[in-house]
């Protein structure tokens, strides 16, 4: 007979609740609630690891570096410059400006101003963006505050991709897009290296706006084994629950047996003596 059976004098459980709220079922609720809240914190900790490796990782795009020493003029734009800050020292070139129609600023449509910039540490041409104007006139008035050669300048800004050509626009006499291939075709007389990127300055020359050009965002990863983790823990919370529920209903199906059990063999023992007993045989 087992610790569950049913003792002299004892009473039936008529619920299997009425098994759980027994002194020693009451004292395993409480050691399965304090494991279930040890695992339930290793998955809220686990989750927290997995959110930590959200959280933006620095690329270093905000430390303004010497152009020349992160990229070569005539080499491939490598990703992980765009939006890098940099800064350029040399002049403008005489004559090699372009204003760009369609660009928004502040939800405005207006207008950029480009200028060809010589690098004089390698004598690389950069195109660079000097500041959004609200019309076509605002740019092109612009183009008589910037210095040129042989004046030296140190500009400063976010190092950008070339964007795509678009020759539909182009061909019709709009120019939308900061295309340094289409651009090397209007510079007049120009030979030598161009760096595959422009940089928009962070001033805005001869009244015009400074564009605005934002941080890049950097790319975020999702640790999935740190979330498998939080959420293993979690079904070990309601698991450790769950084992307890699952022991007090074996026990209070285990005493409703032995209680029957019991029963009809006390049912059997009381026939047995109340059977009358059979007459003797006479020889």
């Amino acid at each position: 007979m087992t610790d569950t059976a049913i003792r002299p004098g004892s009473e039936l459980p008529d619920t299997m609740w009425e098994v759980a709220k027994r002194p020693r079922w009451i004292g395993m609720l409480v050691f399965a609630l304090a494991v279930a809240a040890l695992f339930a914190y290793l998955g809220h900790w686990q989750l927290d690891r997995s959110v930590e490796s959200l959280k933006p990782i620095s690329t270093g795009s905000e430390t303004q570096k010497v152009l020349s020493r992160v990229t070569e003029p005539q080499t491939e734009f490598l990703d992980k410059l765009t939006g890098q800050r940099v800064s350029v020292t040399g002049s403008f070139a005489d004559d090699d400006f372009r204003v760009l129609s369609g660009r928004l600023q502040s939800g405005k449509t207006g207008y950029w101003l480009l200028g060809r910039f010589v690098d004089r540490s390698n004598d690389a041409s950069l195109v660079v963006a000097l500041g959004w104007g609200e019309t076509a006139a605002d740019a092109r008035r612009a183009e008589s505050s910037v210095p040129l050669a042989p004046a030296v300048e140190t500009i400063s800004g976010r190092y950008l991709p070339s964007e795509a050509a678009d020759d539909g626009k182009f061909t019709q006499g709009q120019q939308t897009v900061v295309s340094v291939p289409q651009l090397i075709n209007q510079w007049k007389g120009f030979s030598g290296d161009v760096y595959n990127g422009y940089v928009v300055d962070h001033r805005g020359w001869g009244g015009l706006t400074a564009i605005y050009s934002p941080p890049p965002i950097d790319k975020a990863t999702l640790n999935w084994l740190n979330v498998f983790y939080a959420v293993e823990w979690v079904v070990f919370a309601g698991f450790a629950i769950f084992l307890w529920f699952r022991l007090v209903r074996d026990a209070f199906e285990r005493e409703t047996e032995e209680a029957e059990e019991a029963a009809a063999e006390a049912a059997a023992a009381s026939l047995l003596s109340a059977s009358p007993q059979a007459p003797g045989r006479t020889d």
